[in-house]
């Protein structure tokens, strides 16, 4: 990656992974532009030293023109998963970087929402039963966080917290 000053800029080994989801637990997917056929939530690299919330808040404006205050924001789930980064995507971290650490939001929108799909990163998107929807995901960190959707969200809706 290239920055403004034309100066080589890799992408951060930290990110979040933002399930966005219905009051019916109904999930949205989106499609890879760079890979058809995959499918996942909406993912994003830490810019410099902004918070992981609000790096959630941005990847959610930008992937999916969702403003996450205008639902609660998002919710920080204090799950922190590492995994290999896939070696296609490898060339976008610092060299030799083969492990990224991927933190868990979420964020409720009470029901399907309209969406405003960067282009430039995905070509499609569906709103899926949550289970339909981690049997679609490519990616095992997405595919289990959102198998863990439903006994996250129960506590919340009985206000037990999470």
């Amino acid at each position: 990656m290239v920055d403004e000053n034309n100066e080589e800029r890799y992408k951060q080994p930290v990110s979040v992974l933002v399930l966005v989801h219905t009051a019916e637990l109904h999930v949205l997917l989106l499609e890879r532009a760079d890979f058809p056929g995959f499918w996942q939530s909406v993912t994003g690299s830490r810019d410099q030293d902004e918070n992981l919330a609000e790096t959630a808040q941005r990847e959610l404006l930008e992937e999916t023109g969702i403003e996450a205050d205008a639902f609660g924001g998002v919710v920080d789930w204090h799950v922190a998963r590492e995994y290999e980064i896939f070696p296609q995507w490898r060339h976008r971290y610092p060299p030799g970087t083969k492990v990224n650490t991927e933190n868990v939001f979420s964020l409720d929108v009470g029901k399907p929402v309209p969406i405003r799909l960067s282009t430039r990163e995905h070509l499609r998107y569906v709103w899926l039963p949550w289970k339909a929807a981690a049997e679609r995901c490519f990616s095992w960190s997405n595919r289990d966080a959102i198998l863990a959707l439903p006994d996250f969200v129960a506590p919340r809706a009985r206000g037990t917290g999470a």
